[in-house]
């Protein structure tokens, strides 16, 4: 890491963590201020050179009942508003430290909620999806339910896309053979389609059957992880209003199973694992 890092992280101490394999460097930051460029943020998540994980995730002191405030930044620097996996971590850390079933965690992208589900098992509602355009957003109008517009040629894409926002932006194509998909050709190219002014997660997705989802994610800022827990939900909730899916579904991702409910009360609820990898200290 760069010489410049070690003055603002001296001695910040860290947890490396994952969900399914998405993996995280958590840094608890309530006591000292953390406040990484985006170079640094490249530099931590760089998996030669540095720690190596998909996000960098930082716990402040939360306010407004919220027991923490949570930030979270992509591998390529940016920040972003949410993160399921990183979510039920740092859910699954707060509960552990009060020794509660229960975290009120503070986002960009609203408060969240995380509840104790089982032995290192976490659900966390994730609140009410967006469906509008502008809650996407799109640069033009659409119905996200199908999306009238072209994205990509590839003959593995028959069927027109769906659209999520879950804090962040979704677009999920449904396709017949996930694994015959060409992602690392595709993702990167729909992710800064010129429809998407904030880029977007693109999701492939095959529906086994009305309760079970084969699911692979392409996330901005961070190109194809083993597992996205807001990508699932948005996968859930666009299969489902398109009458592929019930309104509960397993979704298999490459690191694993998790469980998403759209709930009648409009809210999505993801239920998942977390994991301690290892810990230390920045730089």
């Amino acid at each position: 890491m760069s010489a410049a890092m070690s003055r603002p992280f001296l001695k910040m101490p860290f947890l490396k963590m994952n969900g399914l394999g998405n993996d995280f460097v958590v840094v608890e930051a309530r006591s000292a201020p953390f406040a990484p460029t985006p170079e640094e943020v490249r530099a931590i998540a760089d998996r030669v050179k540095g720690v190596g994980c998909d996000q960098l995730i930082a716990i402040e002191k939360g306010a407004g009942g919220a027991d923490a405030k949570v930030r979270f930044w992509n591998a390529d620097g940016e920040e972003v508003s949410a993160c399921g996996n990183g979510t039920r971590c740092v859910g699954w850390l707060l509960m552990q430290s009060s020794g509660t079933d229960r975290a009120v965690i503070e986002t960009k992208a609203g408060q969240l909620i995380a509840t104790r589900a089982g032995e290192r098992l976490v659900s966390v509602d994730m609140g009410k999806p967006g469906l509008g355009w502008q809650d996407i957003p799109l640069a033009r109008e659409q119905d996200t339910r199908a999306l009238d517009e072209t994205l990509s040629t590839d003959t593995t894409l028959a069927t027109a896309p769906g659209c999520v926002s879950m804090g962040n932006p979704h677009v999920v194509f449904f396709v017949d053979d996930v694994e015959a998909v060409p992602i690392a050709t595709i993702g990167p190219m729909v992710e800064h389609h010129p429809l998407f002014p904030e880029q977007v997660n693109v999701g492939f997705a095959q529906v086994i059957d009305r309760g079970r989802i084969r699911l692979r994610v392409w996330e901005r800022g961070a190109g194809l992880t083993k597992a996205c827990g807001t990508g699932a939900c948005a996968a859930l909730v666009a299969a489902a209003r398109r009458g592929l899916t019930d309104r509960s579904a397993v979704l298999v991702l490459d690191g694993g199973e998790l469980l998403i409910e759209w709930r009648d009360d409009d809210h999505v609820h993801m239920t998942g694992p977390a994991a301690v990898d290892f810990a230390g200290e920045l730089p």
